[in-house]
């Protein structure tokens, strides 16, 4: 759904609110506000507590779900400073992972994001996964054939004894 799909039902549950909020002003039982402007008893309960405490105003549009958290300007920010890369920010290595993404955020902006959110905030400013091109020139390649032929026989799990019994209790023997 794009923004102008988003703000146009944002203002038609806008007007729905209002029109629900004169309907209740002119005495309208709630649950006939409710089959007029096709929403639940409780949501005009709802929306009549927020009448009486604060009038029509109080049912004008507001921010949906949580707020976003940075800014225009931090999001520039947090650009340039991805684009400098991750050495530039202190890391070990120029890797961005979503963990060091959400470390930084929390480092220059004091907001603490799960990896999810940092992903749909990456999204949200144009990033994508990527994927290195190449391999690291460090790779050793006969030191990982010689670690695959030696070492990992001796890690891999393997049902040494066929003869012994099962303690499943789905195995009948």
């Amino acid at each position: 759904m794009d923004l102008r799909n988003i703000e146009k039902k944002d203002r038609q549950l806008q007007r729905r609110r209002l029109r629900a909020g004169r309907l209740l002003l002119r005495g309208v039982p709630q649950a006939e506000v409710a089959r007029r402007v096709e929403v639940t008893r409780t949501t005009v309960s709802a929306w009549n507590e927020q009448l009486e405490s604060g009038g029509l105003e109080a049912l004008k549009r507001r921010p949906r779900g949580r707020p976003g958290g940075l800014d225009a300007q931090q999001k520039s920010e947090l650009v340039n400073r991805l684009k400098q890369g991750a050495l530039a920010q202190g890391f070990a290595t120029e890797l961005w992972t979503l963990r060091r993404v959400a470390e930084l955020i929390e480092r220059q902006f004091g907001r603490r994001y799960s990896e999810s959110q940092v992903w749909r905030i990456l999204v949200g400013l144009g990033f994508s996964s990527q994927r290195p091109t190449s391999r690291a020139l460090e790779r050793d390649e006969a030191a990982i054939a010689r670690w695959k032929r030696v070492r990992w026989p001796g890690l891999k799990k393997t049902l040494e004894n066929k003869a012994e019994s099962s303690s499943s209790s789905t195995n009948p023997d």
